[in-house]
């Protein structure tokens, strides 16, 4: 679709929503249903029912505007209402009345653990102060109890369970682990873990016993021979051995669970939101039944847009995880199945290298070939896996295909809870990699970008954030110089003092770099971040050009796991592209003018293809072509 001055919309690129738990139930009067929270480009759009019997579905729009926010838990309860907290909101949807009953927001952002009590309570504890609230459906009344643990990382309380006594307790994760036991009626929290039982990465475990009892693991990674204790009061008793797994029946909880026994016995085999088919099986008979469904979709968001061997724009999507191609020629979109979100990518030749979370997955695609859905246990996939850095890389951020053809180089941000993100080096000759550590690079930093210079150097931007539920550490990010050869750093330095992250380097004309940094802490819940534009001289060493006024002129740029906002043209003109529009560079002055608004926010970037520039904005792949008048 033309949009005028240039831009050109060019559709929504994956047409599929995610789950954000399922659970299969009956109502009152026995009709077996599958419930879900529809997610997709928007945030939570609706609850999906789908008819386990004629495959029939509705969809019951969220009851107040999602801009972007999704669940983590899903809990049906014993009075056949569905919960869910997100956008600082509890939200209960009635399956007899098809009605929603209750909405009221809360001090803390993203419920993350949920559960019911025996008095039929909901319960819930969020993301990421350890915000803890209750809701009883019977006399209306809600308690938020505020946060109730505070440390200086963000947590996640991913389990929440309540004992017969009515106590409250729930995990801790991710730079230590702890319990938290909470009196319902006094509001006082106590953690229960000593300061040397705490586990450093990880989050602990809590669940309800089929005895009235809430039983609790130190480190969920451990479960068979880890540390159990048993919760009582404010305190936990440890327990030689494991603790009775007999838990209490309760449909639902943290991380999108998918509950699958209908009351009667049946069960869902599988729920295809692609394919738009439930596969529901019945046990006792064997036989299996296939339902077509529908659901209306905005479509996946869009994690990264960039150019393709062939002529072909593509990237990663996500919820649900998608790689995505587009043919200017044909204006045809396709998509394909993918094990992990894909991050960042970089093309060389006939080969496109992806940055995928989690695990730090480095992958290699060969587009002339034939799309095989990836698994870890195929090696000679199409694309395959290379590498797998988890903890030291979780969530990759920048990627480089070295000119010399044979090195690929990614960088980015540990495992959840940990700090300093590695790097990893691949040797396309040899097969062979190669697994930095954050002590052996800049300690408690991670390489968020990175460019090629001259005689097998690399210079590489760091970032002070942790990974996801970690502790920052380091106090300002800095740039490096690293010989590929040694894969030692041979200069480094705080070149902005305080700046937070170095999110895009460019090498431009001249030998000269161009980059984007910040000075804000990173903030996961702001997807405006304001940059400020920068060139550096890696040859002298030196700063050539600071635009302080980047922020303040041209607005802030879009959170973006791989940066692509500084797009480089074959004829050497250099633009920059913010959430309301796009700029050039003056490769003379380095000066900053703008080029045009954008009829939508650019929501990640980009690349140059046929003398076009290509975005994407929530679900649709957007491009300008900047001759336009």
């Amino acid at each position: 679709m033309e949009l005028g001055n240039g831009f050109r919309d060019h559709g929504v690129a994956v047409p599929i929503s995610s789950t954000r738990g399922v659970v299969a139930v009956a109502d009152k009067t026995g009709r077996e249903l599958v419930l879900t929270w529809l997610a997709d480009s928007t945030g939570c759009a609706a609850l999906l029912e789908i008819d386990a019997v004629t495959g029939a579905s509705a969809s019951y729009p969220i009851p107040f505007p999602a801009e972007g926010n999704a669940p983590f838990a899903l809990l049906f309860s014993s009075r056949d209402r569905i919960y869910t907290h997100f956008k600082n909101r509890l939200v209960e949807f009635d399956l007899d009345t098809k009605a929603y009953t209750f909405v009221r927001e809360t001090g803390t952002r993203l419920g993350i653990g949920m559960t019911e009590d025996d008095r039929g309570r909901i319960w819930g504890a969020g993301y990421p102060d350890s915000g803890v609230f209750m809701y009883d459906p019977g006399t209306g009344e809600f308690r938020d109890y505020g946060s109730v643990y505070s440390q200086n990382w963000r947590q996640y309380p991913y389990t929440l369970a309540a004992d017969d006594a009515g106590w409250i307790y729930f995990s801790v994760g991710k730079t230590l682990s702890q319990f938290i036991a909470l009196n319902p009626e006094t509001g006082e929290a106590v953690p229960l873990l000593a300061e040397d039982e705490r586990v450093p990465g990880v989050t602990s475990h809590v669940y309800r016993g089929e005895d009235g009892k809430v039983y609790g693991l130190s480190n969920e990674k451990q479960w068979d021979d880890g540390q159990w204790y048993e919760l009582h009061w404010d305190k936990a008793i440890r327990i030689n051995g494991m603790a009775p797994q007999q838990r209490k029946r309760i449909i639902g909880g943290s991380i999108w669970p998918f509950h699958r026994e209908f009351p009667s016995g049946r069960r869902i085999k599988s729920l295809d939101m692609g394919g738009r088919t439930l596969v529901v099986e019945d046990p006792a008979t064997g036989r299996e039944k296939t339902l077509a469904f529908d659901y209306p979709s905005e479509g996946a968001h869009l994690m990264e847009v960039g150019a393709l061997p062939g002529g072909r724009i593509g990237g990663g999507a996500a919820f649900p995880m998608r790689f995505f191609e587009f043919d200017p020629a044909t204006d045809r979109f396709w998509h394909e199945d993918v094990m992990a979100q894909t991050n960042v990518m970089a093309a060389q030749s006939d080969r496109v290298f992806l940055g995928m979370y989690t695990e730090g997955i480095l992958m290699e695609w060969d587009p002339s070939r034939l799309w095989v859905a990836p698994s870890k246990d195929a090696p000679d996939g199409n694309p395959r896996m290379l590498a797998n850095c988890e903890p030291d890389i979780n969530r990759p951020h920048a990627i480089l295909v070295h000119p010399d053809g044979r090195t690929v180089v990614m960088g980015g941000t540990p495992g959840y809870g940990h700090t300093g993100g590695g790097l990893l080096f691949w040797d396309r000759q040899t097969g062979s990699s190669a697994l930095l550590k954050h002590d052996q690079l800049l300690p408690e930093q991670s390489t968020m970008s990175l460019v090629a210079l001259p005689d097998g150097k690399l210079l590489g931007g760091t970032g002070t954030r942790a990974g996801t539920g970690g502790e920052v550490k380091a106090r300002e990010a800095e740039l490096y110089v690293m010989d590929i050869a040694t894969k030692k750093i041979e200069w480094h330095r705080p070149v902005f003092p305080g700046a937070q992250e170095y999110s895009e380097l460019r090498l431009g004309p001249r030998g000269l770099v161009f980059g984007l940094m910040t000075f804000t802490p990173f903030d996961p819940t702001n997807m405006d971040e304001l940059k400020r534009f920068f060139v550096f001289d890696p040859t002298s060493k030196q700063v050539i050009c600071e635009d302080k006024d980047t922020e303040n002129v041209f607005g802030p740029v879009c959170l973006q796991q791989g940066q692509r906002k500084l797009i480089l043209s074959p004829d050497g003109t250099l633009y920059v592209l913010f959430r309301k529009g796009i700029a050039k560079v003056d490769l003379v002055t380095f000066k900053l003018s703008w080029v045009t608004d954008s009829p939508v926010t650019i929501d990640s970037g980009g690349d140059w293809l046929d003398g076009r520039i290509y975005f994407a904005h929530g679900s649709h792949l957007y491009s300008y072509l900047p001759q336009a008048k």
